[in-house]
């Protein structure tokens, strides 16, 4: 460690450390739970332990949306939100997830860094500092009945993220019955049928068992679910300026991390259910699903997410897809 940084560390810890609770919605075991944990450590050996991470895993904290409200009063100084949860903070970075506009990996690793610094800005212009943008998986459509052409979904019941209104009237405008819950009420909504649909990455609904009642998957990419670390500035501004970088530089590679090992665990996750009964139904045309997830962008542009974000992602998606098809 340079002598500069262990100087610091080092009276950090004699003055007592900063302790940062950070919650997030990742269950216990789970590969996003496993790589905080980890965060945790090298945050506590980086600083000499001064800096104490508090991890509050399996959503105990409540939902994203409760999680960023404790945030604002200080009752947690940190949480590992999506881009849906951040939005109760700054909505640039629901962007990122809106349906389509973003399909692939490759997609959403040439869009970041060109957007990554407008996204730390935004959030840092309410408070927060981000550290590690990932992706966590694409979502896909899980179902109890088969879901193969649009015109399957009319009136399906799918879940919608509590506290997203907008989002809400994006479903109803290509056919679906949105019904707004808190995450951790899926399980149940399927098993009563007040939900028959669910759009999530294929290794939450694997670690949830939410595949045992919703039994259908289509085999299509719906949207990229991305999210980040993010801590009050306040907290933030409490750790000495020349470990700031280093603890940065930490939270950079988690979220590298995490992005590899959930690209390749959603995978694993699709074949440990198919496995254990789950039916992956092929679409009738992936250009019909590609163009009615256009059709949720003109609720979604200007009203869930600012429209100048919007096209310079688009922008940037048509530039990368142009590229690959010389």
């Amino acid at each position: 460690m340079h002598a500069t940084v262990l100087t610091l560390s080092i009276l950090l810890a004699a003055r007592g450390p900063v302790v940062i609770k950070l919650a997030t919605l990742a269950p216990r075991g789970s590969a996003y739970a496993d790589i905080l944990e980890q965060l945790a450590r090298d945050w506590r050996d980086a600083s000499g332990g001064g800096v104490q991470v508090r991890l509050y895993l399996d959503g105990v904290a409540g939902s994203e949306g409760d999680m960023v409200r404790k945030m604002g009063v200080g009752e947690i100084q940190a949480a590992s939100l999506t881009t849906v949860g951040m939005h109760d903070i700054a909505p640039e970075p629901q962007a990122l997830d809106t349906p389509g506009l973003i399909r692939t990996a490759d997609e959403f690793d040439f869009v970041l860094p060109r957007v990554e610094p407008l996204l730390d800005a935004a959030l840092a212009a309410k408070g927060f500092v981000a550290l590690g943008w990932a992706d966590v998986g694409t979502a896909r459509f899980f179902s109890t009945f088969p879901l193969r052409a649009p015109s399957d979904a009319h009136g399906a019941r799918i879940y919608c993220w509590q506290g997203d209104p907008e989002v809400a009237r994006a479903w109803e405008r290509i056919g679906f019955s949105p019904v707004v819950l808190a995450p951790s009420d899926i399980s149940a909504s399927l098993q009563t049928g007040m939900i028959n649909a669910v759009t999530e990455p294929p290794l939450f609904t694997f670690v949830a068992r939410t595949f045992e009642k919703a039994n259908h998957m289509l085999d299509f990419d719906w949207s990229i679910l991305s999210g980040a670390t993010v801590v009050r500035a306040a907290t933030w501004q409490r750790i000495p300026e020349d470990l700031r970088p280093v603890l940065a530089r930490i939270a950079t590679a988690a979220a590298a991390r995490m992005s590899i090992q959930a690209r390749e665990m959603n995978a694993q996750a699709v074949r440990e259910m198919e496995a254990q009964g789950l039916v992956v139904d092929e679409p009738s045309s992936r250009a019909d699903w590609e163009a009615l997830a256009a059709q949720t962008w003109p609720s979604l542009r200007g009203s869930v997410v600012p429209a100048g974000f919007f096209d310079r992602i688009r922008t940037l998606v048509e530039a990368f897809r142009g590229a690959q098809a010389r």
